[in-house]
């Protein structure tokens, strides 16, 4: 049943990556939105208040999307090993710093690259101005003027697993080559026992399991990573051109977004990430016409515009070494439980925490 589904989904691969992608995208923007989905938010929530229940949110849409890739591997729809997370290739050194400076960098833009595109949606003329830096300042660190610093500092700051006899650098992996179990077993029992451990975590306390918000945007959340999963690995030829194997993911995509509209012409169809941030625009607009709250807003002096600036540009950098962002790594990434990925994901809440230190000091 999957292989003819698969056999369909490649003949039409352009087809179902636009217009799949595209409803993703659009129940991400709507469901960010209509919660106050908030990774920043969450972390601000803890330090200022000690409210947990907006970081649950996003720990059980983690779970949700690790127990989904689980299933869909399990399923022969994808092999996370062809994704870009699993390489053996573990870049400590750019998951680190990446993954600070991404963090930092969103609380002074007021939200990471999702936030950003569903406001942006509702009308948040600032948050189109971060859009734009972020796209600028990661195209020039994968290959503009940051890229060759980038390369010169990070690459040595790498560790090949291969040589430790580890396939890739998944916690499957890693668990089989230190204890000798079975990979498959391996990867199972990692999946349960993190899967367990979050909702554990996540329903302990009374106030998250009786929040129908937040409930909704970890559940909601973790599917639009799980189904972005399930539509790319249909479409997944590895004889195509640019073969991809990806789920939601925002920093990169956004800067191939405003790529894709100044040489539309030359480049074919969109793939899934222009799409997604598409869909998360408009998805972020029916949200706001849904609560009544489009309207237009700009930035409310001089050192507003400089800090959601700075903001941005470190998002555009720390997204680019990180290889993601709050939902490209933090979510999607750690999705395959990748170890990069949640190296990312502890350095970003560690970055969002020094943020938030530091607004509050400079405030």
């Amino acid at each position: 049943m999957v292989e003819t589904w698969k056999e369909l989904a490649v003949e039409s691969a352009d087809f179902y990556i636009a217009w799949g992608g595209l409803l993703i995208g659009i129940a991400f923007g709507f469901i960010v939105y209509r919660t106050n989905f908030c990774t920043m938010g969450s972390i601000s929530d803890i330090l200022s208040f000690g409210d947990w229940n907006r970081f649950r949110a996003w720990l059980l849409a983690i779970a949700i999307a690790v127990f989904g890739v689980w299933l869909i591997e399990g399923a022969a729809i994808a092999d996370m090993t062809l994704s870009m997370y699993q390489t053996p290739s573990l870049g400590w050194g750019a998951n680190i710093a990446g993954g600070l400076i991404f963090g930092f960098g969103m609380v002074f833009s007021g939200g990471c690259i999702s936030r950003n595109l569903v406001r942006a949606g509702g009308g948040d003329l600032r948050s189109i101005v971060v859009l734009l830096i972020t796209g600028i300042f990661g195209y020039m660190t994968i290959g503009g003027l940051l890229g060759p610093l980038r390369v010169a500092i990070f690459d040595p700051l790498s560790a090949d697993l291969s040589g430790a006899g580890m396939e890739d650098q998944s916690l499957g992996a890693v668990l089989s080559g230190l204890t000798g179990i079975p990979v498959d077993a391996a990867t199972t029992a990692s999946t349960m026992i993190v899967v367990a451990g979050l909702l554990a975590f996540c329903f302990a306390s009374a106030s998250f399991r009786t929040s129908p918000r937040n409930l909704v945007a970890g559940v909601g959340i973790g599917l639009c990573v799980v189904l972005g999963w399930v539509l790319t690995g249909l479409t997944f030829d590895e004889f195509a051109d640019n073969p991809t194997l990806i789920s939601l993911s925002y920093v990169r995509p956004v800067g191939d977004s405003i790529d894709y509209l100044m040489r539309y012409t030359a480049l074919g169809a969109p793939g899934f990430g222009i799409v997604t941030v598409a869909g998360a625009l408009i998805g972020g607009l029916a949200g706001a016409l849904s609560m009544g709250r489009l309207h237009l807003t700009t930035f409310a002096d001089q050192a507003d515009s400089i800090r959601n600036m700075f903001g941005a540009a470190l998002m555009g950098i720390g997204g680019v070494l990180a290889l993601g962002c709050t939902v490209g790594q933090a979510l999607t990434g750690v999705s395959t439980l990748a170890v990069g990925s949640l190296i990312t994901f502890a350095a970003i809440v560690l970055g969002g925490v020094a943020g938030v230190k530091t607004m509050e000091a400079i405030a």
